[in-house]
């Protein structure tokens, strides 16, 4: 019955671990004290409720399981526990009493005595809290208990050890076992979820210390949990992310590569890094995830925890990287040197720039390029830039490692630290060679003749107007001097344009070796060259014989013959000199005046030398004046034609040559002499011939309606201009339809030098024009480049001799013989003979008596008006 009771008291036991677990669990919680004392009142009461099921042994001596609950309390809650526990218990037992009291009293205090000792040497670590160490412990405890039963009164100890010594050491030793071990595994797995909320706290504390979201994710791409920190890194808030897939987040090639590294991952084949890009609330952001297989439940998809971080400054820091990488392999050269000019790196564009490799530049110092070409100043210079600035860059020589030296740009830049201190310094350059070689021949042909290599226009002008500027400040003279060769278009018209080149070539060297190498020799163009001296006498006088005596010495040198290979050209110069000094400053001025003189010295007959005078300057207003009037007489018809009369061998009127006049309204009636040559130069000498054929025409179609004059023909002088213009030979046609003209009684008188310009051009219009039946007459046969290859292959009718042959006939035996030769040949080659320049009757029996059937001269009549000559031809009738 005793052990009953003592088993019955069991059920405490288990009351008191449920009591236990609820309270424990409050231990060491945020007020670790205040959940001591509950745990002591817990084990206190649970005493009391055990003695309030006591074991009777005698009136006033009660047993319970109070001893195992106090030991434990002591051992697993410590000395407040303990102590709160024994206060309860023992209070209890006192109120109470009986004679049993002391020895109640005594099995409080034992057991908390023993238990908090038990508590020291565990630790200690002198011994454990296991099943044999709890049964000792109990039954050391017991056996205490069971000796303490001898203090009872006299007379209650043995029947109440025999009653119940024997159930107390059977049933409270394994109680003290059972109780332990259930307190033991309560309090390890309290302090282990107490671990494991810390350790959670402490990690999610982490976490969301930290930028980088943590994510676990299962094989199908499903957000299982999320922890951020920032909620900016994410998509859209963590508690909207669970559940959602990555096809749902990125798009999908993104999605499914990521899902391809969650699979890889955790199959054990992934690197364990992913790069993506992902869509936030600051924008499109770059983030790194590492992934970790996470253990699972057999019924549980497999998954894996991503931890990832924004990269987003470090991919553009990466990317930027990229790039200065490309672009330091770029095609210009590149150094990074530290502060004392040790070169650090290269690129490869370097070495093929200066033939170092990296190996033989990285540690040398950048004089290992210096060219020796520049001075200190220079490099003083580009460091002060460098340090005031932070920047240097121009033009500098540098020497190849070949050993050759080479321009290039150079462009410097320095590196600071955060103090502001120079750490680096960045060159770029580029190899300008090339460049310099392109600006050099572009310099060349801005500046000097292609053919010659003298300077040009341009540059002689520049240097016309530096010699301006230094006459000024010396107050000495200069001379500017005009050449340009004589008949120089003959020799490009006999032996090609190639003989012609080199023959300018040789004048250029020849005008080289004449003057001082401080004095400029220029080609203008074609065969015009101009020679400027400077530094002549302050004497205008003296400059001038000395600027005379140069240009003799030219002059000399140009008429020695040339020699081109096997051929020997003869030529000459014409020169005019202009003389300028400090009151001189416009260039252009000087150049016309230049020009003008030597057109003077051309005009004196050429192979001469002429100052200029300012006389010529008024002749060149007049010359000016001249060409506008000349206009404004086309345009108003002040041009018109006379006829000198052409007779035959009977004398008989056969026709007349046409010759122009201008009835000037201020100046009267003019002779060609006055016009021709100024027309020529305004470029209206096409215009005037046209008015002149114009005229000629509409006459001989208004002498078609009068017989006696229907047959009368019409000499008209041909210039080079116009004969060469593209559309002569139309206009000429609707020129003769329009007036109505018989082109059988219109003769075209061509010079022989005109004909030379381009021969086959001027057969092929002639032959067009005498298949409508004009005619062709050869003007001062004899006195040009008289060819028989060209009288063969011409089509022409007429030759015309020369008044040159003609005057000196009668007394020149010479004159007669060529006379004489030309009838003779026009006879064999079925021509007509026409002589000009009659003006005695001794000239007309000559020339008839050599076979000339044709006359023109004063001895027939002047070039007159229409109504004179109309009026001659009926007294050549009579």
């Amino acid at each position: 019955m005793t052990t009953y009771a003592f088993v019955e008291n069991a059920a405490v036991l288990l009351a008191l671990c449920w009591l236990l677990s609820f309270s424990a669990r409050h231990w060491g919680q945020s007020h670790p004290t205040r959940g001591q004392c509950l745990a002591g009142v817990w084990f206190g009461s649970a005493c009391i409720v055990g003695m309030l099921m006591p074991i009777v042994a005698q009136a006033g001596v009660i047993f319970d399981a109070r001893t195992v609950v106090l030991s434990m309390a002591a051992l697993f809650g410590g000395p407040l526990v303990a102590a709160i526990a024994g206060v309860l218990a023992g209070g209890y037992r006192a109120w109470l009493g009986g004679a049993g009291v002391w020895v109640g009293l005594i099995n409080v205090v034992l057991p908390i005595a023993l238990g908090l000792l038990y508590r020291h040497l565990h630790r200690r670590g002198s011994i454990g809290v296991g099943v044999w160490q709890l049964l000792l412990f109990g039954l050391l405890l017991h056996v205490g208990v069971v000796a303490s039963l001898w203090l009872l009164p006299t007379g209650l100890a043995p029947p109440t050890l025999s009653l119940v010594g024997v159930p107390m050491l059977l049933v409270l030793p394994p109680s003290v076992v059972v109780l332990g071990l259930l307190l033991g595994d309560i309090l390890r797995r309290d302090q282990i979820e107490r671990a494991m909320k810390l350790s959670q706290a402490r990690l999610r504390a982490v976490t969301q210390a930290i930028p980088d979201s943590l994510a676990v994710l299962d094989e199908d791409g499903r957000y299982l949990e999320v922890i951020a920190g920032d909620p900016a890194v994410l998509p859209i808030s963590n508690e909207t992310l669970v559940g959602r897939c990555l096809s749902d987040l990125l798009p999908e090639p993104q999605a499914q590569r990521f899902l391809a590294f969650i699979r890889d991952t955790l199959d054990g084949h992934g690197s364990g890094v992913h790069e993506y890009p992902l869509q936030t609330a600051t924008g499109i952001r770059v983030f790194e995830a590492r992934a970790q297989r996470l253990a699972h439940a057999e019924s549980s998809k497999r998954a894996v925890v991503c931890l990832s971080r924004d990269i987003t400054e470090r991919a553009h820091a990466e990317q930027e990287r990229r790039i200065a990488a490309i672009a330091f392999e770029c095609q210009q050269g590149m150094i990074i040197t530290d502060a004392q000019n040790r070169i650090l790196r290269v690129n490869q564009a370097f070495t093929e720039i200066s033939g170092y490799s990296a190996d033989e530049a990285i540690g040398q110092d950048t004089r290992l390029l210096a060219s020796g070409r520049h001075s200190r100043e220079f490099y003083q210079e580009m460091w002060g830039s460098l340090e005031q600035t932070g920047a240097w860059q121009g033009e500098i020589w540098n020497r190849r490692k070949s050993g050759e030296i080479y321009p290039e740009w150079l462009t410097i830049s320095t590196v600071l630290d955060a103090q502001g201190q120079v750490t680096h310094y960045v060159a770029a350059f580029t190899d300008i060679t090339e460049r310099k070689a392109a600006e050099e021949r572009i310099h060349n042909l801005a500046f000097y003749d292609p053919l010659s290599g003298l300077p040009n226009r341009r540059l002689l002008i520049d240097r016309l107007q530096q010699a301006l500027v230094g006459c000024s400040r010396s107050r000495r003279n200069g001379a500017l001097m005009f050449i340009d060769l004589d008949n120089f278009k003959n020799v490009n018209d006999l032996h090609g344009h190639q003989a012609g080149d080199q023959l300018l070539c040789l004048v250029a060297e020849r005008l080289g070796r004449e003057v001082r190498g401080s004095d400029t020799v220029a080609r203008l163009g074609g065969d015009e060259f101009v020679v400027m001296l400077e530094g002549l006498e302050t004497n205008p006088e003296y400059a001038a014989a000395q600027a005379e005596q140069v240009s003799e010495k030219l002059l000399s040198s140009l008429k020695h013959p040339y020699r081109l290979g096997e051929l020997t050209l003869h030529s000459s110069a014409s020169i005019g000199v202009v003389l300028f000094s400090e009151h001189d400053s416009d260039a252009e001025e000087l150049m016309k005046r230049a020009d003008m003189s030597m057109y003077e010295a051309k005009q004196a007959g050429r192979d001469a030398l002429r100052f200029f005078d300012p006389r010529m300057q008024q002749a060149v207003q007049e010359r000016l004046k001249l060409e506008d009037e000349i206009r404004h007489g086309l345009s108003h018809g002040e041009f018109v034609i006379h006829f000198q009369p052409q007779v035959g061998r009977d004398g008989a009127l056969v026709g007349a040559e046409v010759l122009v006049r201008w009835e000037h309204p201020q100046r009267g009636l003019l002779a060609p002499i006055h016009f021709i040559g100024p027309a020529e130069r305004a470029g209206l000498i096409q215009a005037l011939d046209f008015v002149v054929l114009r005229q000629a025409c509409e006459q001989l179609a208004a002498w078609a309606a009068q017989p006696p004059r229907s047959r009368l023909t019409l000499a008209v002088n041909l210039s080079a201009h116009l004969l060469y213009q593209a559309d002569f030979v139309e206009r000429l046609l609707d020129l003769l339809e329009q007036t109505g003209a018989d082109p059988h009684l219109l003769k075209l008188e061509l010079t022989e030098s005109l004909l030379l310009d381009d021969m086959d051009e001027a057969i092929l219009r002639m032959k067009m024009l005498k298949a409508h039946g004009i005619r062709f007459s050869i003007d001062d046969f004899g006195t040009g480049y008289s060819s028989m290859a060209y009288l063969q292959h011409l089509p022409l009718d007429q030759l015309k001799i020369d008044q040159s042959f003609v005057r000196q006939l009668v007394e020149d035996t010479s004159s007669q013989t060529i006379v004489r030769a030309t009838c003779a040949l026009a006879t064999g080659l079925n021509l007509e003979v026409i002589a000009e320049g009659v003006e005695t009757d001794a000239q007309r029996q000559l020339l008839e008596l050599n076979g000339c059937g044709l006359f023109q001269g004063y001895l027939f009549g002047r070039p007159v008006p229409l109504a004179q000559f109309e009026q001659l031809q009926l007294a050549l009738r009579a």
